[in-house]
């Protein structure tokens, strides 16, 4: 009867022992090459999603915060040479200065090569179209930037997680299996590490997924705004007014 106590005590104190086995810092220490190389990958995709959320991040809202005011100023701007002056002082990194730069560069160069086989080819409707679109295109493709990366992340990080968990619980049959000892003290260690590594890869992804998911959308209008814009400036360049402009004087 009076060693009960101690028994609970000792079966306790066993426990604490093997809750310990499971915190980070004990799975560090046991880790082994291919244990470090999930760890260290998913470490990497982590880094790398963290890094595009916050370029792309940055990246719409300074577009967000310069779009309508270069859009408003071009169009309200009566001198197309000041227009134009205008949309050339704007950022490189400004989407829409650069497709209203390339549509008046196409009226441009159309207008000073009349008479040759490229008027004749392309009137100049058709030649400041192709412009426009080759600009949206390129424009749009530069708003892809580590979206790839995002959506790479978001898909195969849980994966590389589980190869961790699988790992880790190959690990604690093993040890099972060479001590016959099934006890929490045995194999908490390398179920510790299979948590942990599921943990990570979950951590790793989730927020990948969501980023990915939320500058989609934000693209998705920003291509909107593209094609208005691009049809408004085939208008103005092709006709010498804006279709709105058109319907008004009528």
């Amino acid at each position: 009867m009076l060693q009960e106590p101690t028994t609970a005590a000792s079966a306790g104190g066993t426990n604490a022992e093997a809750l310990q086995q499971m915190s980070f810092g004990a799975m560090i220490q046991h880790f082994d090459a291919l244990s470090w190389i999930v760890f260290i990958t998913l470490v990497v995709m982590s880094a790398m999603s963290v890094y595009w959320m916050i370029f792309n991040a940055v990246k719409n809202m300074r577009m967000r915060s310069r779009s309508d005011r270069v859009m408003t100023t071009f169009w309200e701007t009566t001198n197309a040479q000041d227009a134009i002056r205008y949309m050339e002082e704007q950022p490189a990194s400004e989407p829409f200065s650069k497709i209203a730069l390339d549509a008046a560069l196409a009226a441009s160069h159309h207008q000073r090569n009349e008479g040759s086989r490229l008027v004749e080819s392309l009137n100049r409707s058709e030649f400041v179209d192709r412009a426009l679109r080759q600009a949206v295109t390129r424009e749009s493709g530069r708003l892809e930037s580590g979206m790839t990366l995002l959506a790479s992340v978001g898909a195969t990080a849980p994966f590389v997680g589980l190869l961790g968990t699988v790992w880790g619980i190959y690990h604690a049959l093993i040890r099972i299996g060479l001590s016959g000892d099934a006890s929490m003290q045995a194999v908490a260690g390398p179920v510790g590490e299979a948590l942990i590594m599921t943990a990570i890869g979950l951590f790793v992804a989730i927020p990948a997924v969501l980023a990915y998911n939320f500058f989609v959308r934000i693209n998705r209008n920003t291509y909107n705004k593209f094609d208005t814009f691009a049809h408004d400036l085939h208008d103005f360049f092709a006709t010498g007014s804006r279709v709105g402009d058109l319907s008004v004087k009528r």
